[in-house]
């Protein structure tokens, strides 16, 4: 039983050409780019800025999103290469194809299935709560079955969800504007912040701008990160290691710009916009967040800062309370574009699966009028609707944060492999120092893996078993690699 068959470049490009299996090419580098800031920027940057300022970092919460933004790099670098050698739907799946073969594409394609379905539906709730407050402050106030602290249903969560399904469906063309549009609005809010927050800045908030060391109370068991389990070590607030310490948990606030490479196969010239949709996303996300962060620990003694709306009650603590308003609405917007994207990552991770044959092959017909994988889309929309209405997902919105860093340090151990054993492909770009950057990049997720909690370990190794079965039993029996292997063997 060959479970690391690999599928060759070549290979993959071919698929892309078959009339029932063909997606358009309708995006540009300003598309990608768009969609890259789309599903990075969220609520992160009007909480999590001040929130671990509060808890870890202080003033110097800036340096720790430059630490993660330059950890986002290395692996921004890898995905770039990759997606713009191999032009071809499924990100990190796609990849870990060609260079580690058909089994731990398998897992990562699993991974993804997971990253993607959680994070969209856990969004959606948190669109749902911005939307519901929003609505108060004007004075319409939902039922509490259907939008409170603990609904029935989370009925405006399953109902964006199924919007933003109907909007993938009609094109990716037609996806691409809408984002173009809400990202303007988000944006649009998060510049005018900043700008107004720089008439209100005290110097004085700035000291110290590393505050001194402080050990933070450790957990026990499974709530326990996994670091110190196997070494002992216990988190530490403020001071340098403070700054790395928050630099883990805003981190998360990058996680993104990998969906990018999903729309490869749509991008007009995918050799030349992928890298520059990829890093140019992550750029212009890094500068909005530093900037962002700058501003509200200006405004506010870092100490006093709220952990729940951090950015709003800065405004409020200085008599400006139209700012709520200005960020629910730009929450909202940012919100939006996540789970939109996220929706749209996972039906093409899906899509490159099905055509594979993993999984069910029909599933990636393309419908000729709309160019999108209707039904698989519709199954997405289903699923992540179902989980957004009607699951709790907070303990199991850490799986979402494994997941990714999963992803990132196959693809970046990949870059090495293909370099190795396909010197001869054309690549368009090529990420820097390699193979010492990729082994960096590998080493720094592998760390921030290691600052989970344990549970959430314990829930990624079963659902990894659970997909493994499912592999043995459907995956490997129906791969059309086989196909290729028999046709390609010479009389």
């Amino acid at each position: 039983m060959d479970i690391f068959r690999t599928k060759s470049v070549e290979q993959s490009m071919h698929d892309t050409e078959a009339p029932e299996h063909q997606l358009r090419k309708r995006l540009t580098a300003v598309d990608l780019t768009v969609f890259g800031i789309g599903v990075i920027v969220g609520t992160g940057i009007f909480v999590l800025t001040g929130q671990v300022a509060k808890e870890l970092a202080g003033p110097a919460v800036a340096l720790s999103f430059v630490v993660a933004a330059i950890v986002c790099g290395l692996a921004a670098l890898c995905y770039a290469e990759f997606a713009s050698t191999i032009p071809v739907a499924g990100s990190a799946y796609t990849f870990a194809f060609a260079t580690l073969g058909e089994f731990p594409a398998w897992i990562i394609g699993w991974d993804l299935m997971l990253e993607m379905a959680l994070a969209a539906a856990v969004v959606a709730v948190g669109w749902s709560g911005y939307f519901a407050s929003l609505l108060n402050s004007i004075g319409i106030n939902l039922p509490a079955w259907m939008a409170g602290d603990d609904p029935v249903v989370n009925l405006p969560a399953m109902i964006i969800v199924l919007i933003l399904t109907a909007i993938l469906i009609a094109g990716i063309k037609i996806s691409s504007r809408v984002n173009l549009v809400i990202v303007a609005i988000k944006v649009t809010v998060i510049l005018l912040v900043i700008v107004a927050g720089l008439f209100f800045i005290n110097a004085a908030n700035y000291a110290p701008f590393i505050p001194p060391s402080t050990p933070l109370p450790s957990d026990e068991g499974l709530t326990a990160p996994l670091i110190q389990v196997l070494f002992g070590i216990t988190p530490v607030a403020f001071g340098v290691l403070g700054i790395f310490s928050a630099a883990a948990i805003v981190f998360f606030a990058f996680i993104g710009f990998d969906i990018v490479a999903t729309a490869a196969e749509e991008t007009i010239e995918p050799q030349r916009d992928m890298p520059r949709g990829i890093i140019g996303s992550l750029v212009i996300c890094t500068i909005l967040y530093v900037a962002v962060s700058l501003v509200v620990v200006g405004m506010q003694k870092y100490t006093e800062l709220s952990s729940s709306a951090p950015l709003a009650d800065a405004f409020t603590s200085v008599g400006q309370n139209w700012a709520a308003a200005l960020i629910s609405i730009g929450a909202i917007a940012g919100l939006t574009t996540v789970v939109m994207i996220l929706m749209l990552g996972q039906t093409r991770v899906l899509f490159a699966m099905c055509r594979d044959g993993l999984l069910p092959r029909p599933l990636a017909k393309v419908n000729q009028r709309t160019g999108t994988p209707v039904v698989l889309t519709a199954i997405v929309g289903a699923v992540s609707a179902a989980l957004a209405g009607l699951i709790s997902l907070s303990a199991l919105a850490e799986l979402v944060n494994i997941g990714t860093l999963f992803a990132f340090v196959v693809v970046s151990a990949g870059v090495i492999i293909l370099r190795r054993t396909r010197p001869d492909l054309h690549r368009a770009f090529k990420a820097p120092l390699v193979p010492v950057l990729p082994v960096v990049s590998v080493l720094a997720c592998l760390y921030l893996m290691l600052n989970l909690p344990v549970e959430t370990w314990l829930r990624f190794v079963i659902w990894m078993l659970i997909g493994a079965v499912l592999y043995f039993f459907y995956g490997y029996r129906h791969s059309t690699i086989a196909g290729y292997r028999s046709t390609s063997v010479k009389p």
